[in-house]
């Protein structure tokens, strides 16, 4: 436990004394955020903000997990370092899209078919390994079944679940891309979320096969404390960050964050067998992502559109909804959501769904 609020404490530190070191360098450098002149007017005045802020909260996390380890001078687990991997290259790939994106003053970064390599060769790399190294009781960090609270009967096979937990990787790190369009929104919703995510790796600890086997509520998770380190050193990072993101921003995360945060939720979710009660914790991130979905899928059938805008934050302002206002109000969504999926988590357990 203490290891958890370690991790938490020094990416919430790094992070908030970190940001304003990262944004007088930024914009030294001139790293300013490109606007679309095709979105909301009231953007428009956010143009040269700096972006790629999300390489602190990468670093803030990586801090607060191996700082947290050296001082309980705990090992490391391989699941931990899988997410980790997950998180930086994909945090990578973006790095480099926001940088072509102020280096040569365009709105679109790396071409559409260097992106998609860069996050597939990280993606099915991290599935990969995932399913390697069983720990002594014979757990991997990932299995090849799709999973709810655990583990279902439906396995894929090795195969199929590379291209499944690509499809998770990509939906999640597209989800988080897509809601950080307003000040604060993507911060503040990944902070409730990882935050979950360190209840749900902290009860999986307490209650784990590797250690009571004969149980037959126990999960079968191979890190299961890890992870919430990791979990705990990401909201950390987060919160800081938070600080300086909230409205008027003073700095964006970029893809350089949006990725990274959406490939580290994907592998939590991976490696703590719920994949899809991340639907329900990850809420606001689907949603967001669906009023895309959607408005492109009927503007193709009828050539007309549902929203004003999509995503679906840019509908409401055009509405007419300030922006703190949108924010906060997304906020409230997204932690009903997370409580939404804590409940489930914890119902299954007290029903006994899992024997």
């Amino acid at each position: 436990m203490r290891q958890v609020l370690l991790a938490a404490s020094l990416g919430l530190v790094f992070s908030l004394f970190g940001t304003p070191v990262a944004i007088r360098l930024l914009t030294r450098r001139g790293f300013g955020q490109l606007i679309r002149d095709d979105g909301p007017t009231s953007h428009h005045t956010k143009r040269g903000t700096p972006t790629m802020g999300g390489a602190v909260i990468i670093l803030g996390t990586l801090l607060g997990y191996f700082g947290a380890h050296l001082a309980t001078w705990r090992e490391t687990t391989v699941s931990g370092l899988l997410v980790l991997f997950l998180m930086t290259g994909l945090g990578l790939v973006g790095f480099v899209d926001d940088y072509i994106k102020v280096a040569k003053q365009r709105s679109l970064g790396l071409r559409a078919n260097a992106k998609l390599i860069g996050q597939s060769i990280v993606a099915i790399s991290f599935a990969v390994l995932a399913l390697r190294f069983p720990d002594p009781t014979g757990f991997t960090p990932a299995s090849d079944h799709v999973s709810f609270i655990r583990d279902t009967g439906l396995a894929l096979g090795a195969v199929l679940f590379v291209v499944w937990a690509y499809v998770m990787i990509a939906g999640t790190s597209n989800g988080v891309n897509l809601a950080d369009g307003l000040d604060g929104l993507a911060t503040g919703t990944s902070v409730m979320v990882f935050a979950s995510y360190v209840l749900i790796g902290i009860w999986q600890f307490g209650n784990n096969c590797a250690t009571d086997i004969n149980d037959p509520k126990c999960y079968e998770v191979r890190d299961p404390l890890d992870l919430a380190v990791v979990a705990a050193a990401l909201m950390g990072a987060c919160f800081g960050f938070l600080w300086w993101n909230a409205s008027p921003a003073k700095i964006f995360m970029g893809d350089t964050g949006s990725l990274a945060l959406g490939g580290a939720l994907a592998g939590l979710a991976l490696t703590t067998r719920t994949q899809l009660l991340l639907v329900l914790i990850g809420g606001l991130f689907v949603l967001i992502a669906l009023s895309v979905i959607v408005q492109v899928g009927f503007f193709k059938l009828t050539r007309k559109r549902i929203f004003r805008m999509a995503p679906l934050q840019h509908h409401f302002e055009l509405v007419g909804w300030g922006e703190v206002t949108i924010v906060i109000r997304f906020w409230i969504i997204a932690g009903l959501l997370v409580a939404l999926g804590l409940g489930v988590f914890y119902a299954e357990w007290v029903t006994g769904s899992g024997a």
